[in-house]
């Protein structure tokens, strides 16, 4: 039984550190975008040497931001479902906004130029799952179609990258915001989407400032 529970404690004690030196290189990397691994390794309450023996070095572990933020976004596309692709797409963008409010330092970092492949590789469901919606919003006349899908979709990410990198999360307007640069890319103008929100006010709901966080849980892990 002892020779059992060691192994499973040792696991979870692993685990457990290695979230938080996640933890710690997201706050870390908010006060200083390019803090260095003996910060990160200050700021965790370990030694550089501790911080090796979970990632090898700097770029493995913002690559370990981006994979636990990443998921955490293919996760909430898998579950939008509505029915009408204008609502799905106001969902969808409210939903990511929210996560990404919650660990808007690990999300900048996966939207930032110098990850964009990377980023592009981890977010592939999440992708799909907006190339899909935007072509049936166009076969249904319900998203503008003089451009192609790929093309739609496309803009709609970048708009929605902007917003994820310029906006400040505790604004009250933030999640608003995000929604309606969304809705207009996808070709709404803005009666219709002041008519949609207001049939779906959830929609345009923020986070409220004392409950945002900076870094990813990266569930699952044993």
């Amino acid at each position: 039984m002892t020779d059992t529970i060691a192994p499973r404690r040792q696991r979870r004690d692993a685990a457990e550190n290695r979230a938080g030196i996640l933890a710690a290189a997201s706050q870390a990397l908010a006060a200083d975008p390019h803090a260095s691994v003996d910060q990160i390794a200050r700021a965790a309450g370990l030694s550089r040497r501790a911080l090796y023996g979970h990632f090898d070095d700097r770029t493995a572990l913002v690559h370990a931001l981006i994979s636990a933020g990443a998921a955490r976004f293919n996760a909430i596309a898998q579950r939008v479902d509505d029915p009408d692709s204008r609502i799905a797409l106001a969902r969808l963008t409210a939903d990511l906004w929210r996560e990404a409010a919650h660990v808007q330092v690990a999300a900048a970092i996966a939207l930032d130029e110098a990850h964009v492949e990377e980023t592009a590789t981890a977010l592939a469901p999440l992708r799909r799952v907006l190339a899909a919606l935007v072509r049936r919003g166009q076969d249904d006349g319900e998203l503008r179609q003089d451009m192609t899908a790929p093309t739609l979709a496309r803009l709609i990410e970048e708009s929605a990258r902007t917003v994820v990198t310029r906006t400040d999360a505790s604004s009250p307007v933030a999640a608003g915001i995000a929604v309606r640069a969304v809705l207009s890319i996808a070709g709404l103008g803005w009666r219709e989407i002041d008519t949609l929100l207001a049939a779906h006010p959830e929609l345009a709901a923020t986070v409220a400032p004392d409950t945002l966080a900076t870094i990813p849980a990266e569930e699952g892990r044993a």
